[in-house]
């Protein structure tokens, strides 16, 4: 049987890449390969719909197995468990405590305390950690940068007190000065130099990490996959020398540091993006040291608060969902998927809930903690891994070269070039090239926002003068929500009447390009299935009570319909046509100003058109 199967295969012959090709322009039916194919990133380079074999055999990497450096492949060999991770706002101890355990009890195997400034003391942590078994379970602590190193002489005295296995006890605390002259423009070079006290307070506690990467904060400000990786190596690369100069030793340096990624919505690119990150970060710490287990990459996923939307709130489960299996699938040692409600509340229990059973489900019924890089020898994520790497390593020289990442950052450079790429990301969503469901694309016609609003960001209470920018991180959905919210205050929402008439296919279509259209805006639209002369749609527009009307028809159509009905109408309303059609020109000239299409600027015409409505 077995020759059998040899000779069946022996009879075919592999199709050449060409052949694949020419297949494809045949399919496409004269259709442009490279404009219809060809995937454009936001990281500057070009990805094929297919790849073969040849492509990736010339990928130096592409032969590494699970658990050897660089750790493309993942740091583990047997499996691929991550902690389950949920913050908690520790203001009250004796609360958080008991939250702390109720969670543990429900799948949580990782814990991040937030804990107030003026709360650290040994009093405080005995509360907060009574009934815990510390070397059972990650714990991770953020406070005040100021007082990181007072908290970490607690924790280590109360590791001790307790009889933890220093060997078993897991963590970190989110030490990143960096971080905050990143997000508040404050110099905090003088801290820096408690890193090193730092690091050797938890030298024997080799599963504990008191220097944080925090480059989670560059995604949630809109920065670009190969940005946010670039940068944090770099950033990585910062307290490496700080702490190698400062005499620490370089394996320590290294297994000291944790890195809290960032992971958005594009699927395949963060799967890469993971995959990249260990890749190159092994490769920077073997400069410093010969040592290979240190050069391991301990990555913290969080999944982003970028893409999230108020209204249709919960399609946010289905952007934290994918992003935590891309996070999943590259093999991250924890994550932390953001509750659906962040964006306009502080998240309710339910919410909570939510968030820990996405992970679960992925654990219990999808068994991807069983399963060592899926992606590995994919074609296609194996090219994208290495495009990736290649962009990111580009900015990551360009950072170095201008002597690092704290001297970037003084300068402004990392914070003024993420706020381009916001600014860049909100225009494209304004113009829908860049789409968000439920917000710019296929909103929902009847929601109202229920008193639903964003949530105001932490200002910064420093007083001191600085001169350093900082980054202005706003969700991609906030200008279209804003733009709702205001219509929905207004006096009267705004009626936006579908005048359909002529040809049926061009006219539905229309009808349904336009409702999505305005309804982004808040606007009450009606659809309508067809009116058999003009005169009829507008008085039927008119007795709806329209503010605004469409007409909805095919471009040869426009010539006959559109000047008779916007005159017909007479200024009762604001008349749009639906289209771009090639009489454009004689429309404009009889007086027709408005027109929507797939090329418009959505958020601006919205804008104009609540201006003219008074709104």
């Amino acid at each position: 049987m077995a020759n059998n199967k040899e000779k069946l295969f022996s009879d075919f012959t592999a199709p050449s890449a060409q052949e694949w090709r020419d297949k494809i322009e045949v399919d496409l039916k004269g259709a442009d390969y490279q404009k219809k194919m060809v995937w454009r990133t936001n990281e500057g380079f070009s990805m094929e719909p297919f790849y073969r074999k040849e492509d990736v055999d010339k990928l130096p990497l592409v032969n590494a197995l699970p658990g050897e450096f660089p750790y493309v492949r993942g740091n583990k060999a047997a499996d691929n468990e991550w902690f389950v991770r949920q913050d908690i706002q520790c203001e009250c101890p004796k609360e958080a405590n008991a939250k702390a355990l109720d969670i543990l009890n429900k799948g949580v195997t990782s814990l991040g305390l937030r804990i107030p400034s003026e709360n650290v003391s040994a009093e405080y942590i005995n509360t907060l950690l009574e009934g815990i078994y510390v070397d059972c379970v990650e714990l991770n602590f953020i406070t005040c940068q100021c007082k990181t190193l007072e908290l970490a002489q607690i924790l280590v005295e109360y590791f001790q007190k307790k009889g933890a296995d220093a060997q078993k006890v897991e963590g970190s605390i989110s030490f990143d000065p960096l971080e905050k002259m990143l997000t508040k423009g404050k110099d905090t070079t003088d801290i820096l130099a408690n890193a090193k006290t730092l690091v050797e307070t938890f030298a024997d506690y080799p599963k504990f990490r008191p220097i944080a990467v925090n480059a989670y904060m560059l995604t949630n400000a809109g920065a670009y996959s190969y940005q946010d990786l670039g940068y944090a190596l770099a950033w990585g690369n910062e307290y490496m020398a700080e702490l190698t100069e400062a005499g620490v030793a370089p394996e320590l340096a290294a297994q000291s540091i944790k890195f809290n990624l960032g992971i958005n919505g594009v699927y395949f690119m963060e799967i890469a993006k993971v995959r990249a990150a260990r890749m190159l970060w092994a490769q920077i710490v073997s400069q410093y040291t010969p040592c290979k287990e240190s050069a391991k990459m301990h990555i913290c996923a969080y999944t982003t608060t970028y893409n999230m939307t108020i209204f249709d709130s919960y399609v946010n489960m289905l952007r934290t969902q994918t992003e935590a299996m891309s996070a999943a699938l590259g093999g991250v040692d924890s994550i932390v998927v953001t509750p659906f409600d962040m964006p306009y509340e502080v998240p309710t229990e339910f919410a909570e809930r939510i968030a820990r059973n996405q992970q679960l489900l992925l654990k219990d019924e999808c068994h991807f903690d069983r399963m060592v890089d899926v992606a590995g020898g994919s074609y296609f994520i194996e090219e994208l891994t290495s495009a990736l790497a290649g962009q990111a390593w580009k900015l990551f020289l360009a950072v170095e070269e201008e002597g690092g990442f704290l001297t970037a950052a003084k300068a402004g450079t990392v914070q003024n070039t993420i706020n381009e790429t916001n600014a860049t990301r909100h225009a494209n969503a304004g113009k829908r090239k860049e789409f968000l469901l439920g917000t710019n694309q296929f909103p929902n016609f009847t929601e109202k926002s229920e008193g639903k609003k964003a949530l105001e960001c932490c200002k910064n209470s420093c007083s001191c003068e600085s001169n350093i920018p900082a980054i202005k991180a706003s969700r991609l959905a906030s200008d279209f929500e804003n733009l709702r919210l205001t219509t929905e205050k207004a006096t009267k929402v705004p009626v936006a009447f579908m005048l359909t008439i002529g040809n049926l296919a061009m006219r539905q279509a229309r009808a349904q390009f336009s409702c999505n259209f305005l309804a982004a805006a808040g606007y009450q639209v009606i659809d309508n299935l067809g009116f058999k002369t003009i005169e009829e749609g507008v008085d039927a527009a008119i007795a709806a009570g329209a503010d605004i009307v469409v007409i909805c028809s095919s471009d040869d159509e426009y010539a006959e319909y559109a000047i008779p009905a916007f005159k017909y109408l007479n200024g009762r309303a604001l008349y749009v046509v639906a289209g771009a059609p090639a009489c454009t020109e004689e429309l404009k000239a009889a007086g027709i100003e408005n027109f929507i299409h797939v090329r418009s600027n959505q958020l601006e015409t919205l804008k104009e058109y609540n201006a003219k409505l008074g709104i």
